[in-house]
């Protein structure tokens, strides 16, 4: 019946021979994506032929006010564990997933979650795969969750396994294990360490894309270029304008994106009188980050 009235709702657009069928369950998930109405989510995997991240570049060049650019989500409710390792050169992350808060929340599923990241951490683990195979007590971590699983009633899953070697590896679990951040950095010393846990709660909060300017893609860049550009050439004030203005224009608003999504160069958030590259320099001159990890229950 479910699939009979999704069909119902089905758009159809021709091109020539071509034609690509857009179903309601795709505009509701683009309109729970974006934030968009639905009229305009229709609208843009129409025009986008059903691609799901053209559709979203197709609301922005609209002007629409996107709510979510990129999406970390891996699981509705859970517990996520954040850890290094004593010599502090590897970090695990690691998403023990359920279906309700009530779970989540109580205490020995919290431990549970807890006992196998000490799994991972023990075992050296390098995969999730790797990870459900290992030895927890006397079953595997798989048969574990199962037992879980028959004791309280609910789907649960081991759904994400995050891992960083650095020199130094810094921690961060925020928000009752709702989010789980790990920074590599390229010195392993006290304070190193400590400006570590700072920068791991500035990407917890700020959700930045990647290290520096030179750590995002080619493909986000030109991505993220045909976006302002068209929004530009779209704004009636800029009617008429040369070629070489709107050039101008689009590259300052790309030097702002930069600004906004890259670690390094946002406002320190204990400090905004300085950047977080001016922050690490202040601790140590040569400290850098070399990676993150960020993971969030969505």
């Amino acid at each position: 019946m479910a699939e009979r009235k999704d069909a119902k709702l089905s758009i159809k657009k021709n091109y020539m021979s071509t034609t690509t069928t857009i179903t309601a369950a795709e505009i509701n998930k683009l309109r729970q994506t974006t934030g968009a109405g639905m009229m305009d989510c229709r609208k843009a995997l129409v025009e986008s032929d059903g691609d799901f991240e053209k559709a979203i570049d197709y609301l922005r060049k609209k002007g629409q006010k996107v709510a979510a650019l990129r999406s970390d989500r891996e699981a509705k409710e859970g517990v996520i564990i954040a850890k290094t390792t004593a010599d502090q050169k590897t970090g695990l992350i690691i998403t023990l997933a359920c279906e309700t808060d009530f779970v989540s929340k109580n205490a020995e599923f919290v431990a549970v979650a807890q006992s196998i990241m000490d799994v991972a951490i023990k075992n050296n683990v390098k995969s999730l795969e790797e990870l459900k195979a290992c030895k927890l007590e006397n079953a595997t971590v798989s048969d574990k969750i199962d037992d879980q699983v028959a004791k309280i009633g609910e789907k649960i899953q081991l759904t994400r396994f995050e891992r960083i070697d650095a020199d130094a590896v810094a921690s961060y679990i925020h928000g009752a294990y709702r989010m789980g951040v790990l920074v590599g950095l390229n010195k392993n010393t006290a304070p190193a360490l400590e400006a570590g846990r700072e920068v791991a709660m500035q990407i917890a909060a700020m959700n930045p894309l990647a290290v520096d300017q030179d750590s995002v893609s080619k493909e986000m860049i030109e991505r993220e270029k045909a976006i302002v550009t068209d929004q530009i050439r779209n704004d009636p004030k800029m009617a008429g304008k040369p070629d070489e203005m709107i050039e101008k224009i689009a590259v300052g608003k790309l030097n702002a994106f930069f600004k906004e999504n890259t670690l390094t160069a946002q406002p320190f958030v204990k400090d905004a009188s300085k950047t977080v590259a001016e922050h690490l320099k202040s601790v140590d001159a040569g400290l850098k980050v070399t990676q993150f990890k960020r993971v969030q229950l969505g």
